[in-house]
């Protein structure tokens, strides 16, 4: 048998899979693709998360591309954090092109060009279903971890949630939050005091402060209300195929802090809400957060510890969550020693620090008789990629270096009356979209400090007319005499004066 048979044979027997699966593309062997030799991802297998790395320009997006199409066609919703805006061409069938069929032709899959059904999301001012969340559902733990809050401090964001739960006042958006601190060490200072203990004002002042800073990278447009049912990402159209929820992020790359917010927010509620899966045939959503730098670059210790912690535990919901950045060093090991799936394109190296990060990355896939790992990085494609997935019993599948399928969408992006019909079209721009601003925490302490003051006020009143009545009475009653009753009582003076002297004279 040749080298080539047995490579075939070898990648043949490593992707079989009785369940269903997406087909990535046929292997390639000594840089030649190998027709037919297939290399798939079995569906039961796409919530134990996933790395899609590589330099910019090989293909990384395209790699998401293909993913997020199959897994629409078998029924699978998405989720796509678009940061570099160039996602929104899912929505559209691809023009084709010779080079496509061509692709095509040595994988071995015929070319069908396609759109899938999309929705358009939002975080800030762009069109689109805006995202919310409510500060009470965010809770005192997940908000003093965005916060990257001390101690003592994250007791005191508890005292407040606690304060809010006791007297029925809703915290909906950041101003409630900020009106319940300011209270906390004002007005409200005795009240707080007596029943809760004292709260430090240098406390509450750090606090008002890094949630300034929130409010400074657009936070103020998340937090609120309509909040977002995170039902509605895992939608199914009347075709039987998953809609793919495109969040718009091109304007929010310098706000990581907003970015990591949303995303904790939103894994949390996902993995709070959808219920437990266990081992299932296939995914119920899968989650692709491009730049997944962003997330990891600005995060605290505290947050790494929530992100790792809902990494591990989320995928019993049969939710996938797959990272796309340029190297996979950019994720923490206790995050990547989760991820099942990993396509990796070319690395450059271009620097020493360059060729000590291919070593490492070479070190995380299965050793194969047929590939040089740190030489393959080097080599790939546009468009090819080293593959290493799991099987259907959880067993890394043999490592191929693979000629990609093209995407059947456009591989460009929408125009903007494209887009603006996908958004005026949406069911959920009109359930979300519109600015609900309900009584809360902020509308209710105003009132009661009004009516304090109201109150006080009335009692000042009082208490001056009080006084004012005491004087009036005290000049009524004066121990001033008038005359007669002064001649009376001299006279009765001068008497006994005078009774005295005779007494003693006797």
């Amino acid at each position: 048998m040749s080298t080539k048979d047995q490579f075939f044979a070898h990648i043949e027997e490593g992707y079989t899979t009785k369940g269903d699966f997406i087909t990535m593309g046929s292997a390639i062997l000594d840089g030649e693709t190998v027709t037919n030799a297939f290399v798939k991802i079995p569906l039961k297998t796409l919530n134990r998360h996933g790395l899609i790395a590589g330099a910019t320009g090989t293909g990384k997006t395209k790699t998401l591309q293909v993913i997020a199409e199959n897994l629409s066609d078998k029924g699978i919703p998405v989720l796509l954090m678009d940061l570099k805006g160039d996602l929104s061409g899912l929505a559209q069938p691809s023009p084709g092109h010779p080079k496509i069929d061509e692709r095509h032709a040595k994988i071995g899959i015929p070319f069908e060009a396609k759109g899938f059904p999309v929705e358009i999301l939002s975080l800030s001012e762009q069109g689109g279903v805006k995202l919310r969340a409510t500060v009470s559902e965010f809770g005192p733990v997940l908000l003093s971890r965005i916060l990257d809050l001390s101690e003592t401090q994250e007791g005191i964001v508890a005292v407040v949630f606690k304060y809010c739960d006791d007297n029925k006042m809703p915290l909906l958006d950041l101003k409630d939050f900020k009106k319940v601190l300011q209270y906390a060490t004002g007005e409200g200072k005795k009240e707080f005091q007596d029943s809760y203990g004292r709260i430090s004002t240098s406390s509450t002042g750090t606090i008002l402060r890094k949630i300034i800073e929130l409010e400074q990278q657009g936070a103020e447009l998340f937090f609120g209300e309509k909040s977002f049912d995170v039902e509605d990402l895992v939608r199914i159209n009347e075709d039987g195929r998953g809609y793919i929820n495109i969040l718009r992020l091109t304007d929010i790359q310098d706000r990581p802090k907003l970015f990591s917010t949303f995303m904790l927010s939103l894994l949390a509620e996902i993995y709070s809400t959808f219920p437990e899966q266990g081992d299932s045939d296939r995914p119920e959503l899968i989650l692709f957060i491009d730049e997944a730098h962003l997330i990891f670059k600005e995060a605290s210790k505290a947050l790494m510890d929530q992100i790792e912690s809902i990494v591990k535990l989320i995928r019993s919901k049969g939710i996938g969550l797959y990272f796309v950045t340029q190297n996979p060093t950019d994720v923490p090991d206790d995050v990547l020693a989760q991820l099942g799936l990993k396509v990796q394109h070319a690395l450059r190296a271009f620097t020493a620090k360059d060729r000590k990060a291919i070593k490492l990355t070479a070190e995380n896939y299965p050793d194969s008789e047929f590939y040089d790992t740190k030489e393959v990085l080097t080599s790939l494609g546009i468009g090819e990629a080293l593959i290493s997935a799991l099987d259907e019993k959880g067993r890394p599948t043999p490592l191929a270096a693979t000629m990609l399928r093209a995407p059947m969408s456009r591989m460009d992006v929408l125009t903007d009356s494209e887009l603006k019909s996908i958004v005026d079209n949406s069911k959920l721009v009109k359930k979300y979209n519109d600015i609900v601003d309900r009584e809360s925490a902020y509308e209710i302490l105003n009132e009661k400090i009004e009516k304090a003051e109201i109150a006080a006020e009335k009692a000042k009143e009082k208490e001056e007319k009080e006084t004012v009545s005491r004087r009036s009475t005290r000049r009524r009653t004066s121990t001033r005499q008038n005359p007669v009753i002064k001649v009376l009582t001299s006279a009765t003076f001068i008497r006994g004066v005078l009774g005295v002297l005779k007494k003693v004279m006797r």
